[in-house]
Order: structure tokens, then C-alpha cells, then sequence
């Protein structure tokens, strides 16, 4: 996981998001880690408060990268091709965590739970007004996305933690791309390309019914 120190910068997350469909909407992984690793970067920036995310969503691409790099990385190219190899392979664990603890399937679950949260937490950012208190905008995001999946007392902890957010013209000015209002106007860009991305994985982990994997 080379260069996550490197500065953020929202250009390069609209740039991954873009290329991360193919023509036939295939999810191309090579991208949506490269738009990740890039997601990350802009949780580091903000200081630790991210930490118990960003750590968990780093352990995930590392597991990613690795299955990209094995002998059957032709299989890993697109989060459809993953699908059907590891599906159709019986390499992945559908009931309870056995002998496939870190299939590809669950590993990019993981991350397409935690994509919903950001994308909504940045979609609050951008629409709403420059007093909006940014501890509500991301418990409101986090509610609706990851809070199901994690126990009540890291919910709380979690809870907590937001409280101490900066304000939302902090987190603009975050974005490395000039002032507060060309940071709205580019996340207006990006964040399509995020949700369509979700869109269509949602898509794919529902039709093979895999959205509840332990």
C-alpha cells in the first residue's frame, strides 16, 4: 500500500470513478482500488478520527491487491468476473466464516459498505449550508450505511468520535482543489461516478444473493 501518505487530492478520485466502469458496466478493480487508496488519503488527512475505518478499508485493499497479483489475477480483473470465478469455485464462505475468510467476494463487501457511507457523508458536504454541523451529516451517513453492521458499543464509540469533527469548510478545504466552492462544484462531478459504481456492485452482490455475507 505505497504512497497513502501522499497529499489527497479530489481530482484523482473523480479520474479512478470514471474509469471504473467499462463500456458494458463491468466494475474494473484495478480502479476502484486506485479510487480507494485515494479515499483513504482523504480520511488520513482529517487526523485520527477516521482511524477505526481507514485501517479496516486499508487491510481490505492489501487482500485485494494480493488476489490482483496471484496466478488467477485474470480471474480479479472486474468485480463480475471475481463473482462468477469465486461463485462458481465454492470459494466463498455463503453461511458462516470457515475456509474462506478473506475471498474476494467478502473483502470488496466490506468495501462497497463502506463506499455507501463516504458517498453519502460527501454528498451531505456538498448540498448542504455553510453552518451545517458536519458531526451530524456523518452520524446521519453512517446510520444509513455501516451502523448495521457493526455491534451497539462501537456504534457509540463511533458516535462519539464524530462529535469532534472539523467544520465543514475544513473538510472542503481537505480537498486539495482550491476554494470551499470549486470543492462543491467537483465533488457535484465525482460523486455520480461513485454512486453509479455502488449502483451497479449492489447490483451484482443482489442477483447472486451475496449482500449478507458473514
Amino acid at each position: 500500500m505505497d504512497g497513502l501518505e501522499a497529499e489527497f487530492n479530489l481530482k484523482f478520485v473523480l479520474v479512478s470513478f470514471q474509469q471504473c466502469l467499462s463500456e458494458e458496466e463491468e466494475v474494473l478493480l484495478d480502479h476502484y482500488i486506485a479510487g480507494w487508496k485515494e479515499l483513504v488519503r482523504f480520511l488520513n488527512s482529517l487526523g485520527t478520527i477516521f482511524s477505526f475505518i481507514s485501517k479496516d478499508v486499508v487491510s481490505k485493499l492489501q487482500i485485494m491487491e494480493r488476489l490482483r497479483s496471484s496466478p488467477q489475477h485474470e480471474h480479479y480483473m472486474s468485480l463480475q468476473s471475481m463473482v462468477a470465478y469465486e461463485v462458481g469455485n465454492k470459494l466463498v464462505d455463503l453461511d458462516r466464516r470457515s475456509r474462506h475468510p478473506t475471498s474476494g467476494c467478502r473483502t470488496l463487501l466490506r468495501l462497497h459498505r463502506a463506499l455507501r457511507w463516504l458517498q453519502l457523508f460527501l454528498e451531505g458536504l456538498r448540498t448542504s449550508p455553510e453552518d451545517a454541523r458536519t458531526s451530524a451529516l456523518c452520524t446521519d451517513s453512517y446510520n444509513a450505511s455501516l451502523a448495521a453492521y457493526h455491534p451497539w458499543i462501537v456504534r457509540q464509540a463511533v458516535t462519539v468520535a464524530f462529535c469532534t469533527l472539523p467544520t465543514r469548510k475544513i473538510f472542503l478545504e481537505a480537498m486539495n482543489v482550491g476554494s470551499p466552492e470549486h470543492a462543491v462544484e467537483m465533488l457535484g462531478e465525482a460523486l455520480p461516478f461513485i454512486e453509479r459504481v455502488y449502483e451497479v456492485s449492489q447490483k451484482v452482490y443482489a442477483e447472486h444473493s451475496l449482500l449478507d455475507l458473514p
